[in-house]
């Protein structure tokens, strides 16, 4: 029951988030580009922020880089980061935007990389995730912790919902 009520939650929250609206008035205002790069939210990200109408004012690239090898490739995440700390690190997300930064040369860049479940990864566990957002030459790098009762779907959306809160929160 309890499952069944967190990811009720998540679906009504899907439904009435205003986040990627709110992330849009502030990149249109601040005339602020900003890219992707996603892991574990499978181009959710991408999805929300384009789904709001105007956003390729804002809206410069986005990348799915699902594998380790996507990342290594498309980011110049190091293999060594990837062999050392795994997909799932907070210096591979670190690595995740630097590369993004100079792949699109946008103002600000969103990159993710977690467990979305059922299962977990690389000794990780499901609902963790890092988040990088890069902006002002800088990179900040969060940890986030959701619980493992959500679906993957649900998983997937409540990532997404906290990256575009962070990038909002580092904006501000």
């Amino acid at each position: 029951m309890k499952k069944a009520l967190i990811n009720l939650n998540a679906l009504i929250l899907s439904c009435k988030s205003q986040i990627p609206l709110e992330l849009g008035k502030i990149l249109l205002h601040e005339a602020l580009q900003i890219s992707s790069a996603e892991s574990c939210t499978g181009g959710l990200i991408s999805s929300r922020l384009t789904d709001v109408a105007g956003s390729s004012a804002y809206v410069k690239a986005n990348f799915v880089t699902y594998s380790n090898e996507a990342k290594h490739k498309i980011l110049n995440v190091s293999e060594e980061t990837l062999k050392k700390y795994g997909a799932v690190s907070e210096q591979c997300a670190y690595e995740m935007a630097q590369g993004l930064f100079k792949l699109t040369g946008s103002d600000i860049v969103i990159c993710t990389t977690g467990v979305a479940g059922p299962s977990a990864s690389e000794c990780k566990p499901v609902g963790l995730m890092f988040a990088a957002c890069g902006y002002n030459d800088n990179i900040y790098v969060k940890e986030f912790r959701l619980n493992q009762k959500y679906s993957r779907k649900n998983m997937k959306f409540m990532f997404s919902e906290e990256a575009l809160k962070f990038v909002i929160h580092i904006l501000k």
